[in-house]
């Protein structure tokens, strides 16, 4: 019997403990941000909040609270289907995560992209903006408002210039015909001229 099929290869192996090193460092990378960022504002601070304002979740007394409720829930289910869908686009096409400090080296416009620019950040508000409608809380409407604002302001004057710089006119183009925060009804379509 030959002895290089009782045992592998060493470059195999070590081509083996790379791949799994990489792997266990890019969902590490993933891990830390989503308990950063995301977490922090749809977990942590709505936490905080209800501690702080003596809210809790209830069934609402009238027709109306229930509608809320019921357009919270909606709304939460949107804002996590986004979030997933374009954190996975961020790992698989994009080769980085949702944090500012490990931006993704390829521009992603498949999926939820084709409908906004920022499909993490819409679906953080939209949950943020359920939460408070699940809750019945002006606290935690007012924190949705303040979200919503800090990312109207920091996404144009800081992100978009960087992804302009990194991503060029491919990135000015998608600009051009995707909406920031609030996604379009129809996805967008690019022929190979770039022009949808």
């Amino acid at each position: 019997m030959c002895l290089s099929a009782m045992h592998p290869e060493p470059a195999r192996e070590k081509e083996s403990k790379a791949g799994r090193r990489h792997t266990m460092s890019r969902l590490l990378r993933h891990l830390a941000a989503i308990a950063l960022l995301p977490f922090v504002v749809t977990v942590v601070v709505p936490t905080w909040l209800a501690r702080q304002n003596g809210v809790t979740l209830g069934v609402s007394r009238n027709a109306v609270g229930i509608f809320g409720q019921g357009i919270g829930v909606i709304l939460i289910a949107i804002g996590l289907t986004l979030f997933v869908a374009s954190l996975r686009r961020f790992a698989t096409e994009g080769e980085g995560t949702l944090a500012p400090w490990d931006p993704p080296r390829r521009l992603v416009l498949l999926g939820p992209y084709r409908y906004v620019r920022n499909p993490m950040i819409s679906g953080v508000v939209f949950v943020v903006f359920g939460e408070a409608l699940l809750l019945s809380s002006t606290a935690h409407l007012e924190w949705a408002l303040l979200f919503l604002g800090m990312n109207l302001v920091y996404i144009p004057l800081l992100e978009e210039p960087q992804l302009k710089r990194r991503f060029g006119s491919e990135y000015g183009e998608y600009c051009r015909h995707v909406p920031r925060i609030f996604p379009r009804f129809r996805a967008w379509q690019r022929d190979d001229a770039g022009v949808a």
